[in-house]
């Protein structure tokens, strides 16, 4: 059994971040872009900020990633630092009064940032698609969940309301929900969590994106739903052959899906790197913590977890230097001083790490705590 499998748990979470061996995120490296492909999605230096009263908030703060077609990429890090502004701006959903967005957001080689408002609607939903947080509060609590998705259909489709309405319950039913007749006039309070999460999934399937943002698709839903979830993810993906973002704060979620991950702080990528080196090899304090900060199931019972001490920076005003510096145990004067890039791994061209330790300093410190 790979130590991927079953991470729905937070002792499966665990198991997965601690063994991590080869599972369905290494299965699926084959499916990566041949070299010299175009990626479907190419994000270069992603700056957003919002002017607020209070001062200018650096929300993300020049992200850089790409994404081939029928990848994973997992996006994870604590709430705060960046993770949904960064999918947002994909969409174009940070356009607003007030908000400054930079650099380039390429999806088959079209910059995303460089089109008008209308072009982007045409893309929405049609060629990227995305499962927004907390489906109960995504749906609209007055309409009937199938005009909801009608509604999405039709605004790229020409397709009369009785065909539309047929395709809904198509979808429905491809992801799983039981009666789809019946369901598609339901009010999304009359579903249960898992129910509204699968509908949301269909309404952002209406379109067959070639890409698809999923953000927090497993929250506040039990650990079986969870799992559910997740399996109907992977299979849509198989299935579709979409590429896909999933934005998390759970590593198991990313442990079980994601051919890469990209580990997120104060609105910066602090390390990136395929999914099982990541776990067996992690190279930034921070991604330590974050794995140290979840249970095991070999520990004694009575065995206290590690916390990361203190608390994420505010975007308002975030420390100089490295950004991790105060709350690192490992942190060294200058490192308040000196800000790092974000650079390969000594010998490991897709692994990349922004930290001012050394890879020697840096796997010898792991090596310790693992």
């Amino acid at each position: 059994m790979s130590p991927f499998d079953g991470a729905d748990t937070p002792e499966a979470t665990a198991t997965a971040a601690s063994e991590a061996g080869s599972g369905a995120a290494s299965s699926a490296s084959s499916d990566a872009a041949r070299p010299g492909e175009e990626p479907l999605l190419r994000v270069e230096d992603l700056r957003v900020s919002y002017a607020t009263e209070d001062g200018t908030v650096q929300a993300v703060d020049g992200i850089s990633y790409e994404l081939g077609r029928g990848r994973t990429l997992g996006i994870v890090g604590e709430s705060g630092s960046g993770k949904t502004v960064g999918a947002l701006s994909v969409l174009g959903l940070t356009r607003a009064e007030g908000a400054t967005v930079s650099g380039r957001i390429a999806f088959e080689g079209r910059d995303l940032l460089a089109l008008e408002e209308s072009e982007l609607r045409a893309i929405r939903g049609e060629e990227i698609a995305m499962v927004f947080q907390d489906s109960l509060s995504s749906l609209h609590p007055m309409y009937r969940v199938g005009a909801q998705i009608v509604e999405a259909i039709r605004a790229h489709r020409d397709l009369a309301k009785a065909p539309a309405r047929a395709r809904a319950i198509e979808l429905l039913d491809l992801v799983g929900i039981p009666e789809p007749s019946v369901r598609v006039d339901s009010y999304p309070h009359e579903l249960s969590g898992g129910q509204r999460q699968r509908a949301m999934i269909a309404m952002a399937l209406s379109g067959d994106p070639k890409l698809l943002i999923a953000d927090e698709p497993t929250t506040a839903l039990d650990v079986t739903v969870q799992a559910q979830i997740l399996a109907l993810l992977s299979r849509l993906q198989r299935e579709r052959g979409m590429a896909l973002v999933l934005v998390t704060h759970d590593l198991g979620v990313v442990a079980e899906m994601a051919d890469e991950i990209a580990v997120m702080y104060a609105g910066r990528i602090v390390e990136r790197a395929p999914a099982e080196r990541l776990f067996t090899v992690p190279e930034h304090p921070y991604t330590w913590g974050l794995l140290r900060s979840i249970p095991t199931l070999d520990g004694p019972r009575e065995e206290l977890l590690t916390p990361i001490p203190g608390s994420p920076p505010s975007p308002l005003a975030p420390p100089s230097g490295c950004r991790f510096h105060p709350r690192c145990p490992y942190s060294e004067p200058e490192h308040a001083r000196t800000d790092p890039a974000l650079e390969p791994v000594p010998g490991q061209p897709d692994h990349e790490v922004a930290c001012l330790l050394s890879s020697d300093t840096r796997r010898r410190l792991w090596k310790k705590l693992a």
